[in-house]
């Protein structure tokens, strides 16, 4: 059986830890060239590595999402490495929980930075490559339950995944056009090193018993997620199977919030 995604060249932002070195090992395994995009150099390259090891084919790029130049410097790259590009994963992300009435504009800026406009940014610098290329291009958008209702110590997190949803949405109308589809997965509780820092910040907030186990505690299949159950949808995301497809967001849960 051939595999989904031979010779196609995918970025994947955030890919050096988490659900984005979890998709990467999954684009990697369907037969992809994958790109891993992290502020984390090192990180990315020991995800790249492991992906080559298994005989998969994976370059590593360092890349701040929310700056215009690192973020087309690493598309060249995949470009130059790989000769095109097919697919672009905005999934790199941050939250920094506060309480609502604590919540500063410094908080709510660097979060929207990061998880907002660094998704505009990659949609832009992934849309021009597809455009200058030719044969259009998929981009992939890591949203969150998040985006769908507002958590009380999370609501900066909650806006930026709320602004990704709708930045896909006016994304996918304006490049449909061009043949560029762009979707979104929204993922809930997913066992990444992002959550352990969270439950540390919830406990120094005095809030620890709102932190990972109590929200999964409310999953209908009675787990967390772990980085590799985002990878299925991520593939087909990428894939030709999702050609018709385009301003859509996909719930990874569990059966969480059935929104």
């Amino acid at each position: 059986m051939t595999a989904r995604l031979t010779g196609k060249t995918i970025v994947v932002t955030g890919g050096g830890s988490g659900i984005g070195a979890g998709i990467g090992r999954g684009l990697g395994n369907e037969g992809a060239n994958v790109v891993l995009a992290d502020l984390n150099l090192d990180a990315a390259q020991a995800v790249a590595d492991e992906i080559t090891a298994s005989g998969g084919s994976a370059i590593a790029v360092q890349v701040d999402v929310a700056d215009r130049a690192t973020v087309a410097a690493g598309i060249a790259k995949a470009v130059e490495a790989y000769g095109r590009l097919d697919a672009y994963f905005n999934n790199a992300g941050m939250n920094a929980p506060m309480k609502f009435l604590e919540i500063t504009e410094d908080n709510f800026s660097l979060i929207m930075r990061i998880n907002a406009l660094g998704v505009l940014i990659g949609t832009q610098e992934a849309a021009k490559q597809f455009i200058a290329q030719g044969g259009g291009g998929k981009v992939i958008n890591t949203a969150s339950i998040a985006g769908r209702t507002g958590f009380a110590s999370f609501a900066p997190y909650s806006a930026s995944k709320a602004a990704v949803i709708s930045l896909t949405q006016a994304a996918a109308r304006s490049l449909a056009e061009h043949g560029i589809t762009v979707n979104g997965f929204a993922p809930g509780v997913v066992a990444t090193p992002l959550w352990k820092k969270l439950d540390a910040d919830l406990e120094k907030m005095g809030e620890g018993d709102s932190g990972f186990d109590s929200m999964a505690s409310g999953i209908l299949l009675g787990r967390p997620a772990e980085p590799e159950d985002i990878a299925p949808t991520a593939i087909f995301l990428a894939s030709s199977d999702s050609d018709y497809i385009t301003g859509q967001i996909m719930a990874i849960e569990g059966g969480m919030i059935l929104v």
